[in-house]
């Protein structure tokens, strides 16, 4: 049954079909869930594979495999970093979303882990973030109700869950 759920768990720790990394546009390994997300899979070959796709814009979404995660995928998404909300932050971060959700479709995947994207470093309102996180997978479900898809959002502070839940209602 397709779903959106958020979870107080670590993101690494996902036993999903995939789980989307808070990417950088040149697929970099990074700080928070980027580092981790690396440091999980093993850095070497998540390093080898992203240098091989070679960079992703904002707004858009690659694969690799998840080499020693619990997922056997990993979609690195590029969010955008927050300037004023007035230069495409919006659209370019429900683009992630989107592009991460059909990218997962596309390779017949059916749960996918999610964290905040852009919410981090990339510095994107909390509340503002999670308004267009579910605004983009509740819109992907209606689009493609044929296709069952289960949607987590981890997060690792119970006070960011209660704003997403909050934004789930």
């Amino acid at each position: 049954m397709s779903g959106i759920e958020i979870k107080l768990i670590g993101i690494t720790k996902l036993d999903t079909d995939a789980i989307v990394n808070a990417a950088n546009e040149e697929l970099w390994e990074g700080g928070g869930v980027c580092g981790a997300i690396f440091r999980e899979a093993g850095s070497a070959e998540m390093t080898r594979a992203c240098d091989a796709i070679g960079g992703c814009p904002t707004g858009s979404a690659v694969i690799t495999p998840g080499f020693r995660l619990p997922a056997r995928f990993v979609i690195h998404a590029v969010g955008p970093r927050w300037m004023d909300g007035r230069h495409g932050e919006p659209e370019l971060l429900y683009s992630a979303y989107t592009r991460s959700l059909l990218l997962a479709m596309e390779n017949g995947l059916h749960s996918v882990g999610f964290p905040l994207i852009s919410a981090g470093i990339f510095g994107y309102p909390l509340e503002d973030a999670w308004r267009v996180a579910i605004r983009a997978c509740r819109e992907f479900l209606q689009e493609h109700s044929e296709y069952e898809m289960q949607i987590i959002f981890a997060v690792l502070d119970a006070g960011i869950m209660a704003v997403g839940e909050k934004a789930l209602e």
